[in-house]
């Protein structure tokens, strides 16, 4: 997260941050910005926007360009080249300097009037304040069916209640956000990652505004994507301080097997010399012992590793295994400010 209290641009601390990555989205550029400024006069507060330039190839970033040397309430993002959703919002989150920051897509299936009713969600609050598509008018087999999929199955996997993980349509109190770092198609999981935390998070139904204009960045190929980190999703969740548990528990029960096997073979050549050869009639069998025992041993040292890994991450990063939401103390009738976290 950008230190906002000594930048050398001279850009002051605000309450709210806007972060909106585009991508080949020149027709709707000017419309969204003009929406944002509307609705946040009316919210009333300081605010900025961060717009990032995430590597289109139209006239996106000469408009996102011209958008910020005209307004100081704006900072201009522009990536090199198209790294992707995840990273463009991590670029954002970066640069904000909002004690709240608030999340969209660039396509306008957002809708900036709803941004007040996420901002009174952080006011009552909690810590995330993330977005429900309750009634989505996307084709039913190529969009729905899989999302709805995709999000039961996250749920179980993170523990957290959420109807809809896939939409970027999120607030988050700056402090939640502190550490959190983005990659892969990630930034849906944030929520998941920060409740493991002890953040607060509500949903607010929203509408599902279809597309003004260009064309979908996304399609059910993405539903594949979302598969594969969901084992990402479920280590992050319960074994990132402790990954021995996840891999000694898979190397305990095939160590377990492949000396039940072993015994069993060794067993029967004992006591049962001359009918049972061993590796004429039970070859594979005992092969099947000896890989089990041979793989549990893998896993035992791939979770010791891990375990090692860990040690010096958080031991040279300073990084912390938990989050302080506030620290009270007697002191002249003062209370600190919620402390930051790693």
């Amino acid at each position: 997260m950008a230190d906002c209290e000594s930048q050398s641009d001279g850009r002051r601390q605000v309450r709210y941050s806007v972060v909106v990555p585009f991508y080949n989205e020149e027709t709707i550029v000017e419309k969204l910005y003009n929406r944002i400024v509307r609705v946040m006069k009316h919210v009333g507060a300081s605010y900025e926007m961060i717009f990032v330039n995430d590597g289109s190839r139209d006239r996106t970033p000469e408009i996102l360009e011209r958008i910020a040397l005209n307004d100081d309430r704006v900072l201009f993002v522009d990536l090199r080249r198209n790294f992707g959703q995840t990273t463009g919002l991590q670029a954002g989150f970066d640069h904000a300097c909002g004690e709240v920051i608030i999340a969209m897509d660039g396509d306008l299936q957002h809708d900036p009037y709803e941004i007040p009713l996420f901002i009174k969600k952080i006011d009552e609050g909690y810590d995330i304040a993330s977005g429900w598509r309750v009634r989505r008018g996307d084709n039913f087999i190529m969009r729905r069916l899989p999302s709805r999929i995709a999000n039961w199955l996250l749920g179980k996997v993170s523990g957290v209640k959420l109807h809809d993980f896939g939409t970027t349509f999120k607030a988050y109190r700056r402090e939640v956000l502190e550490g959190v770092r983005l990659y892969g198609d990630m930034h849906r999981f944030v929520p998941a990652v920060c409740a493991r935390l002890g953040a607060k998070i509500c949903e607010v139904p929203i509408k599902n505004v279809r597309r003004a204009a260009g064309k979908s960045n996304y399609g059910i190929g993405r539903t594949f994507r979302v598969a594969l980190d969901l084992i990402t999703l479920r280590f992050i969740t319960r074994y990132m301080t402790r990954p021995l548990h996840f891999f000694g528990k898979w190397g305990m029960l095939f160590f377990a097997g492949g000396l039940g096997i072993l015994l069993y073979g060794l067993v029967r050549k004992i006591f049962w010399w001359d009918s049972f050869h061993l590796f004429a009639t039970h070859g594979p069998l005992m092969a099947v012992g000896i890989m089990l025992v041979i793989v549990s041993t893998l896993f035992m040292a791939t979770g010791l590793m891990g375990e090692m890994l860990m040690r010096i991450y958080f031991e040279s990063t300073g990084s912390r295994t938990y989050a302080v939401r506030r620290l009270v103390r007697r002191d002249g009738g003062r209370t600190d400010a919620p402390a930051k976290t790693d």
